[in-house]
């Protein structure tokens, strides 16, 4: 049996945490799959109105990340110094925009049009002292058992 429902959590909202839900959504979209998106905790800067774009990476407790000077070892606690945050962001996007990845918004804007659930969770919400209107539009606010019953339905279920 072919899967033919993809069920994402993306609970991160750091820019590196942000692309591979927003990627795999809109690929498993133009796959005629159903997906649906839950986003909790720091997952939900992605939803924030104008955040996308302006999410950030950290260098700092993230070893996998290249150096920015290839063959020249940076140590780790470099990534502590003001502005360093910065640096590695601007180097992302930079990656991003050379290889014509699209801009995390771009990515957004095609999973609401290709029919991607974007569901929002009430309790992180709650909790966070997020309301609804901070959040951009076409999305979904459920809870939990909304997510589940969703991906109860033999759907291939991920979390980033």
């Amino acid at each position: 049996m072919e899967a033919k429902r993809l069920a994402i959590i993306a609970a991160h909202g750091s820019m590196d945490a942000a692309y591979p839900p927003l990627i795999l959504a809109t690929a498993a979209a133009a796959m005629d799959m159903e997906v649906a998106i839950f986003f909790t905790f720091f997952g939900l800067e992605i939803l924030k109105k104008g955040k996308a774009d302006k999410l950030q990476v950290a260098p700092i407790a993230n070893p996998a990340m290249p150096q920015p000077v290839p063959g020249i070892s940076v140590p780790n606690i470099i990534g502590v110094l003001p502005g360093m945050t910065a640096v590695a962001t601007g180097m992302m996007n930079g990656w991003m925009s050379k290889a014509n990845v699209a801009k995390l918004s771009e990515l957004l804007e095609m999973a609401v049009e290709m029919n991607v659930r974007l569901i929002a969770c009430q309790m992180t919400m709650d909790v966070m002292g997020i309301k609804k209107d901070e959040l951009i539009d076409s999305i979904e606010i459920g809870g939990a058992a909304t997510f589940l019953e969703y991906a109860s339905k033999d759907a291939i279920s991920l979390s980033f």
